[in-house]
């Protein structure tokens, strides 16, 4: 059985070495075309082996920059990506390659399912990438991918290089206001001989005196910078947009919309947007309701830098959630231990701490063990820091699959987060939010960890439609409001009482609080995406286009000097380019299964146990939609996710 790969990255050698096995790559698929009798085996399932291991190289050095960034990384990060980026372009536009593999689907009549779905979507990859064009071409969709590749790097790092640089320090008590004893304990610095408090962008601290500091004009100095956060990815948008649309016209399509559905469950760009309208339509009347409640309570206009601080204290008023008393329950390794707990409830699965070498002294690693049986790695990185990149995210590093001598590859993964960081102190407490965000990317880990696939391209998130990736990690997300869920996770961090029945029942009553202004926020981003693929948009026509959907979904109307779209790295530094309507698609999916697992009060877990042998079991072997028809027996339900957001249909 087949070790997990090192994580560790020899930063003197990588180019050198990535060079060495880009080569061997390249002299793998010459003699494999040489094949006079070409299988799936003998050829494609090679080739396959020989990306695989080229992927294990690449990926270490891929996430150490997201969360140890340096700028020797930076460097040499950019260097490999170019390479790379440049080696898998030819890859895909080798003609020899796309011709031999259609001749195999052709004429294998040995070829199982799962053979013929691999080669089915390797054939689709290879004609959206232009294989079947004449060579120059080919050449200028080389020049576009090493490109773009590069400008979405750079996308990102200016990001990072913006919330590491800011920083508002504080020292008048009368200025720290509000904020709850334990964000300024996390705050908190000696500077010769004085307290003072220190406020960045990065989300933990950003959000702290957002949703809780009194002082109107430092909550806007702190939402000016963060919104106005990297100008010059401006340019950098106009260059990817123009790219972007030159690649789909060269391979035969009107927009880069309907390139990236080609992938996707959804048919086509009127589905998307007729689905992402009904949305709206129905959350509207609802959201300015919503909204005038707010107002009463601000009692004055209401601006954007003051929407997240009088919601919070709308929500304590309404529901009598305290959110210092919560925290205190959700200490972030009870957290996961009472996750780690459930699971095993749900899945049958447990997690084993193990005691080994990482990249930072804040990530940790667990064998995820199944019946007694090692199946797999996960490894977490998750409070906030300098050099690390925001946000959440889980990155795949080994994929479960049979290796050419019948054995097994074990799968690894990571889920990354940015909570508040202990200090000296002060325990790392999570807000309620950050426990569904933990639920949430532990949801995408248990897809690819648990995957029983034998070919890599279809094991774990492989293979899966970008529009249905969403789907296990929404549904996990919601058992972070499950009772039974609750008191295995939060625990007083000092008293270990396990927390009340009535917090539970407020927290369960919150749940759907601002529902209908969340979902227009989303939908915002999402017809914002959309739209933007569906033609040539550049500079000011930009931002034009956004003001003109938040004319629909943005009941306050943004400062002109808010660029959201410089920090949208989903979209622009990602993969949800016309793609991040999936979050709303797979939501349709998520909540339809969760309602008929769990009602509040016991689990179905028989339906837990075929949710788990269908689909994360399943990973990419067949399209998700045929999946979750083979769980429930039905369509999803588009309704149920109205109703499960409490908004009336």
């Amino acid at each position: 059985m087949s070790r997990f790969m090192s994580i560790e990255v020899e930063l003197g050698s990588f180019l050198e070495d990535l060079t060495s096995k880009i080569k061997r790559c390249e002299t793998l698929v010459e003699d494999l075309l040489k094949i006079e009798t070409k299988t799936y085996q003998n050829f494609t399932g090679e080739l396959g082996f020989a990306t695989q291991e080229l992927e294990d190289h690449f990926t270490p050095l891929s996430h150490i920059n997201a969360v140890c960034n340096t700028e020797r990384t930076q460097e040499i990060y950019a260097k490999a990506l170019n390479d790379i980026t440049l080696f898998y372009t030819k890859l895909s536009q080798n003609l020899d390659l796309y011709v031999a593999n259609k001749e195999i689907r052709s004429n294998d009549a040995t070829l199982s399912d799962l053979q013929k779905r691999s080669l089915d979507l390797t054939i689709q990859s290879y004609e959206l990438s232009g294989a079947d064009l004449e060579r120059s071409l080919k050449d200028r969709l080389q020049e576009i991918n090493i490109k773009e590749s590069e400008l979405s790097n750079d996308f990102s790092q200016n990001l990072i290089d913006a919330n590491n640089e800011y920083e508002l320090i504080l020292t008048d008590p009368a200025d720290l206001e509000g904020l709850l004893p334990s964000d300024l304990e996390s705050a908190k610095f000696e500077d010769e001989g004085v307290t003072k408090y220190r406020f960045t962008l990065q989300l933990p601290s950003y959000l702290a005196y957002m949703t809780h500091g009194k002082n109107a004009s430092i909550r806007e100095e702190l939402y000016r910078a963060y919104t106005t956060r990297s100008p010059q990815n401006a340019e950098i948008i106009d260059e990817l947009m123009r790219l972007r649309d030159a690649s789909s016209k060269i391979l035969g399509f009107k927009n880069y919309a309907s390139y990236s559905l080609e992938t996707k469950m959804a048919k086509d760009e009127s589905e998307v947007i007729g689905f992402l309208q009904n949305l709206l339509s129905h959350s509207q009347k609802q959201a300015k309701a919503e909204l005038s409640e707010l107002q009463t309570i601000a009692g004055k206009e209401l601006k954007s830098f003051d929407v997240a601080y009088y919601s919070q204290k709308l929500k304590e008023q309404k529901f009598d959630i305290d959110e210092e008393l919560y925290k205190n329950y959700f200490e972030q390794e009870q957290v996961i231990g009472g996750m780690f707990e459930f699971l095993h409830e749900l899945f049958g699965v447990e997690f084993v701490k193990v005691e080994t070498k990482l990249w930072h002294e804040d990530a940790t690693a667990y064998d995820l063990v199944v019946n007694g049986e090692l199946k797999a790695r996960l490894y977490m990185d998750l409070s906030a820091r300098k050099g690390k990149r925001g946000g959440a995210w889980m990155n795949d590093f080994d994929t479960h699959h049979t290796l050419r001598d019948g054995s097994t590859q074990l799968a690894s993964a990571v889920v990354v987060c940015n909570f508040a960081p202990a200090t000296a102190t002060q325990a790392s407490l999570l807000r309620h939010d950050d426990v569904v965000t933990l639920f949430h990317e532990m949801g995408h880990a248990l897809h690819h960890l648990l995957s029983e696939v034998s070919l890599s391209d279809l094991s774990g998130v492989n293979g899966v439609e970008w529009d249905a990736v969403e789907f296990p990690s929404q549904f996990l997300e919601n058992f972070a409001y499950d009772p039974s869920v609750l008191k295995k996770v939060a625990k007083h961090y000092k008293s270990k009482e396990v927390i009340t029945d009535e917090m539970i029942a407020k927290l369960i009553e919150s749940k759907n609080f601002q529902s209908a202004l969340l979902m227009l926020r989303q939908l915002e981003f999402a017809l914002f995406d959309m739209k933007l693929h569906s033609k040539l948009y550049q500079g000011e026509q930009i931002q034009t286009l956004l003001d003109e959907i938040r004319s629909e979904t943005s009941l306050i109307p943004p400062p002109s000097y808010n660029k959201f779209q410089n920090g949208f790295s989903h979209i622009f530094a990602g993969g949800y380019a016309a793609g991040y309507y999936s979050y709303k698609y797979a939501e349709v999916l998520s909540a339809d299964l969760y309602t008929h697992i769990s009602d509040g009060k016991r689990l179905d877990l028989g339906l837990a146990n075929k949710y788990r042998e269908i689909i994360l079991q399943g990973g990419g072997s067949k399209s998700m939609r045929d999946l979750f028809f083979d769980l429930m027996q039905r369509e999803p339900d588009e309704l149920a996710l109205l109703s499960f957001s409490g908004i009336a249909s």
